[in-house]
């Protein structure tokens, strides 16, 4: 697989993240090799992991927060235009915004592999995802869970609490089928290129939490 055009324009340690994020997204973060990952990234010398990461572990931890960080700041640009009108009013007012930031368009390969990635990647281990975030880069989608826990009042804690794991759950798992379902360019993907799809998917997500 080739580096796309613009990583060849940016410094080795951003190609070095992007060709490990393909790559831990397609595999596994346990099934690539540092080897593996230079040699993608367009890098002569097999050691330029090691050289501008200091090991395998800290470059997943950078793919994680370069990622999280993209989407979160997204995601509080949203959040605070929804509230400066008023918002969010309804718990589809806020799943379709986890939903819509939680995708980063134009911004390849952050948009098409990091879902895929993260869902992986917190079934092995998902200390190691929160440790990467160092307790900054999630701040926009606790921002949304206050919300629901304010549209949900009247409904008992515990239970706000389990319908949150189940619609955070599904939010990942979706999105992350959807990535898969757009890899692969030898058929037409008609319910994932239809933008209807999205708005459906918060849809689910809200139902979900109010059901």
């Amino acid at each position: 697989m080739a580096t796309s055009a613009a990583a060849s324009r940016i410094d080795p340690a951003e190609m070095l993240k992007e060709a490990a994020l393909r790559l831990f997204a397609e595999h596994g973060v346990e099934g690539v090799t540092v080897r593996q990952i230079a040699e993608l990234a367009g890098q002569k010398n097999h050691a330029a992991v090691g050289y501008h990461f200091g090991s395998k572990e800290a470059l997943v931890r950078a793919v994680i927060a370069h990622g999280a960080r993209l989407i979160d700041e997204l995601r509080n640009h949203h959040l605070d235009q929804l509230e400066a009108r008023g918002g969010p009013e309804t718990l589809f007012d806020v799943t379709r915004l986890l939903v819509q930031t939680s995708l980063l368009p134009a911004n390849s390969p952050w948009s098409d592999c990091y879902n895929r990635f993260v869902v992986v990647l917190q079934l092995s281990n998902r200390q190691l995802f929160m440790d990467a975030l160092e307790g900054r880069w999630n701040s926009g989608y606790l921002r949304c869970l206050d919300h629901v826990r304010r549209l949900l009042a009247p409904m008992p804690p515990a239970m706000v609490n389990q319908r949150l794991l189940f619609m955070g759950s599904s939010l990942g798992g979706i999105l992350s089928a959807r990535e898969s379902q757009l890899a692969d360019t030898s058929r037409p993907h008609p319910t994932w290129t239809d933008p209807a799809t999205l708005d459906a998917v918060a849809a689910a997500l809200a139902a979900i939490l109010e059901s």
